[in-house]
């Protein structure tokens, strides 16, 4: 037989899950209404969100404590 293989821009990644991940992935899969695979995503995607915002909290607190100069909003769009 045939097969015609569809492209896609996503890549495939594996990951090794134990007993307890799996099932409390596949139930929120289930509430949700969607793929196990997708909900896998979304959360995956939801972690690097907080990672990301960890890393800008870091360096926010690290220039609020440097000595510096603030400049008015009319005299830097001037």
């Amino acid at each position: 037989s045939y097969y015609v293989y569809m492209k896609t821009i996503k890549r495939r990644i594996n990951i090794t899950a134990g007993p307890d991940l799996e099932s409390a992935l596949l139930h929120l899969a289930r509430r949700d209404h969607i793929p196990m695979t997708t909900k896998a995503e979304e959360l995956l995607r939801l972690g690097l969100e907080l990672e990301e915002d960890i890393a800008l909290g870091t360096l926010a607190e690290y220039r609020l404590g440097k000595k510096v100069t603030y400049v008015s909003h009319q005299s830097a769009w001037k």
